[in-house]
């Protein structure tokens, strides 16, 4: 039996706007995400997608209703706690990659391992490992300006498995890509899940929701009933 590692039960999401009505962007949101599981996550911009991700991985908190990963509520977190914890558990992969320029790629690998405490000599090997892994083992010590955009986003995918996380999220993975790079992400990403990892992919792309087992559309903050794949 599938191991439940997400559960998003009613929640919404308010921004106070000052002397404004409070921007509600969203509404009863109820999801479930077991281990294995292949999940996109799409809708149009203004769906609230951008604000489900926060929440989804845990960088975010609700304004009412829970948010619990691996059955712990992290309402209950204080930070500090709450970013070890996500460490652990979740990798993260986004669209601009977020790569720290001043660092090489692999001391930008290297930095999750770090909230985790572990030894520099073993997050050097990792990290050269992760990026061997994938392609990248003439680069390890090129800054991102001096990488493409393809191969910056490899640096992103090694440093979202550097702590070997059950969860990737990934946000828009392929929107500043060409195709032929985007198809290598989206099918690293399947290799992953295939492996046992639980992929959650966030997206405008409907061509991509063919790499997905399940599908969630987003409208108005809301999660439309219905749509399965």
């Amino acid at each position: 039996m599938k191991e439940e590692v997400i559960k998003i039960g009613n929640v919404w999401k308010k921004y106070d706007m000052g002397s404004a009505d409070p921007l509600v962007v969203l509404k009863d949101i109820n999801l479930k995400v077991y281990t294995g599981d292949f999940i996109a996550i799409t809708g149009p911009s203004g769906s609230g997608k951008s604000t489900m991700v926060n929440i989804v991985g845990a960088l975010d908190k609700p304004s009412w209703g829970g948010v619990y990963l691996k059955n712990r509520n992290i309402s209950d977190l204080r930070e500090s706690a709450l970013a070890f914890f996500r460490a652990k558990t979740i990798g993260f992969i986004f669209q601009q990659f977020n790569l720290i320029p001043t660092l090489t790629a692999l001391q930008n690998v290297m930095l999750p391992m770090e909230i985790l405490d572990v030894s520099e000599k073993l997050a050097k090997e990792k990290a050269a490992d992760l990026l061997t892994m994938l392609g990248l083992g003439d680069r390890l010590h090129h800054k991102p300006t001096e990488l493409s955009g393809g191969q910056q986003q490899r640096v992103a995918i090694a440093r979202a498995l550097a702590n070997d996380p059950e969860i990737i999220l990934a946000d828009e993975p392929t929107g500043n890509l060409d195709s032929h790079t985007g198809k290598f992400v989206m099918d690293f990403l399947g290799k992953l899940n295939k492996s046992g990892k639980t992929v959650i992919l966030i997206t405008h792309d409907l061509d991509l929701v063919k790499y997905a087992s399940r599908v969630v559309h987003i409208k108005d903050g809301r999660i439309e009933k219905g749509v399965k794949k």
